[in-house]
């Protein structure tokens, strides 16, 4: 049985709040790392790798370009920009857990992806300035301790004319959209990943509440703009269950 990152009385609160989340973070994803990518699968109907593709067209990763996936978890975002042909590609993620996965998904790839995989904090890239030219991050904006220390690294390891691209959850603004999405997100989807899982870290019920508590989309795109991001873009998709933005650094 894992370790519990988050109880009831934690998530009734605010979770990002929370002053040790990223360390309940780190906590949770190592607990629900083997079944992951089959919850992810399972609880998106197999949407989440549509959305990534998305993200990865939104990003015009050309050849000579150096990228960066942040909080990579098990690789798959990583994995589709390597197979858009960049010069280069690293995944980075806070938990070692996941990065083990992702490696050892990569070690029996047959197509000879050639990707890095470090251990870092998005709030502390350890990179120089102006080294990469596209920087990703997938579902993972709202587990970081401090989003807006984390666009500001993104900025600064950026070179000009770099591409941000996020994509993240968010609510549907469209009523019966909206009710479904709740529905199973806050009530069907934590029983059923957390029966998959096995989970006793609180990880499934976290989800949702990270969500409502977290920055709309509009409110994100806000975000980058503060950030120096330039022609921030934000693009609902599946009826704005989830969002891409991207910003240029100038």
């Amino acid at each position: 049985m894992n370790e519990q990152a988050w109880d009831r009385q934690d998530l009734q609160n605010n979770p990002h709040a929370a002053e040790d989340k990223p360390r309940r973070v780190r906590r949770m994803f190592e607990a629900i790392a083997p079944a992951y990518d089959l919850n992810n699968r399972l609880h998106s109907f197999w949407r989440d790798q549509a959305w990534r593709k998305k993200a990865v067209r939104l990003a015009e990763v050309g050849p000579e370009d150096d990228v960066l996936d942040v909080a990579c978890g098990t690789g798959d975002l990583t994995e589709a920009l390597a197979q858009a042909g960049p010069k280069s590609v690293v995944g980075l993620d806070y938990t070692p857990g996941m990065l083990e996965i992702a490696r050892d998904k990569l070690s029996k790839q047959r197509n000879d992806l050639s990707i890095t995989y470090v251990q870092g904090d998005a709030t502390e890239l350890d990179l120089p300035d102006e080294s990469k030219d596209v920087i990703t991050i997938a579902f993972g904006i709202r587990n970081v301790g401090e989003p807006a220390k984390a666009f500001a690294e993104f900025h600064r390891v950026l070179r000009p004319g770099g591409r941000l691209v996020v994509l993240e959850f968010s609510e549907p603004t469209f009523a019966p959209a909206r009710w479904g999405s709740r529905l199973w997100t806050h009530h069907i989807m934590p029983r059923t990943a957390t029966w998959i899982s096995g989970d006793s870290s609180g990880a499934y019920r976290y989800l949702p509440r990270s969500v409502d508590t977290f920055l709309d989309a509009k409110s994100l795109g806000d975000a980058m703009d503060a950030a120096e991001f330039t022609n921030v873009l934000t693009k609902p998709l599946d009826f704005g269950i989830c969002a891409l933005h991207r910003g240029k650094k100038n």
